[in-house]
């Protein structure tokens, strides 16, 4: 079973809004905190926004005040409202999930398979 599977991309126009999921397996334990990490053609990954068990969330300054992270428990999804969406925000969205996280960290132990993110000016 594939530890995470996130969806929800698409294409949009600037200012215009996405959200994406990521529903976690049973191999995710309930403890583990969760994150969204993207990444631009030719630019490395970025972290955007984490949620800890508890819901404390943190986000990328760049994301600030636009992208929402949450968590419904009871499914076993994890989300990111994204409004006033930007071209720059153009990119491959990945879900992931870990012991520990914190916005700048790249590197998870489990990951989504993706979702692709463009936003046309």
């Amino acid at each position: 079973q594939v530890p995470l599977v996130d969806s929800g991309g698409g294409s949009v126009q600037a200012g215009g809004s996405l959200r994406l999921s990521c529903a976690a397996s049973r191999y995710i334990p309930r403890r583990y905190c969760m994150a969204w990490v993207r990444q631009a053609p030719g630019k490395e990954r970025e972290g955007v926004a984490v949620i800890a068990s508890d819901g404390t969330t943190n986000y990328a300054d760049s994301v600030k005040g636009r992208f929402t992270i949450s968590k419904d428990n009871a499914k076993d999804t994890l989300y990111l409202q994204m409004n006033s969406l930007k071209p720059e925000d153009t990119a491959m969205y990945y879900c992931a999930a870990d012991s520990t996280c914190w916005v700048s960290r790249r590197d998870y132990n489990y990951w989504g398979q993706g979702t692709q993110v463009t936003v046309s000016s």
